[in-house]
């Protein structure tokens, strides 16, 4: 394994387990559901698991990046092949505990929702040997993009230096991203999420106000202070 991958495993690594909701809009009181501006470092795990701002050093683009990866045929795909569909971009590798829980959502999220335009795109930071088998375990049915420094180069065309594994990218029927997640996803936070970009592809909400919509509804999600 190359040694910049390496180092940024390592990073991945200590970040992983991480919850943080990653958008374009206000911040969110609940220290645990950090959101930040695109102008404001994304959260990652700190000490005791706590949000801390200035781990993942991320600055979330506005449309989705140009970049290629190996499919599970080899074949070089871009995201760009799935235009015209709202996309949930699932950042993972085999050796993360939550990105293998998480796992049977995404198929759920995928078979439920593909008619109405969405998909599910896995891209994986691992070895390819290592991705295929594991995915052939899963019987993982939606599309998985592949690779070692290339998939984490992808990462950072997303505007993020430092992954926390798993990382998941929302983004509308135009391109658009209109929110991110850090951390394992569950299916009340998919939920918000799902509905918001559901509203922005109707129409009768913008992406900035379904950010707003978002941070709405993961701060109900949050249990109530005592």
């Amino acid at each position: 394994m190359k040694p910049a991958l390496l180092g940024a495993i390592v990073v991945a690594a200590g970040l992983a387990g991480a919850a943080a909701y990653v958008m374009f809009g206000r911040q969110s009181p609940a220290p645990e559901s950090a959101v930040v501006t695109s102008e404001t470092p994304a959260a990652a795990t700190g000490a005791e698991g706590a949000a801390s701002p200035e781990a993942a050093g991320a600055r979330l683009v506005e449309r989705v990046p140009e970049f290629q990866l190996a499919d599970r045929e080899g074949r070089m795909r871009s995201l760009a092949d799935w235009q015209g569909k709202s996309l949930i971009v699932n950042f993972w590798a085999t050796w993360c505990a939550p990105c293998r829980r998480e796992i049977p959502l995404l198929q759920q999220i995928a078979r439920d929702n593909r008619d109405e335009g969405f998909e599910v795109i896995g891209i994986a930071v691992d070895f390819r040997d290592k991705v295929l088998a594991y995915a052939d375990e899963m019987q993982i049915d939606y599309p998985l993009l592949i690779g070692e420094q290339e998939a984490l180069d992808a990462a950072s065309a997303f505007g993020i230096e430092a992954i926390g594994f798993p990382f998941t990218v929302f983004t509308d029927a135009q391109g658009r991203i209109v929110a991110a997640h850090m951390g394992e996803l569950h299916g009340p936070e998919v939920a918000v999420f799902l509905q918001a970009v559901k509203a922005v592809n109707a129409g009768t909400r913008t992406p900035e106000q379904a950010r707003t919509q978002i941070t709405a509804g993961l701060a109900a999600l949050q249990p109530s202070a005592s």
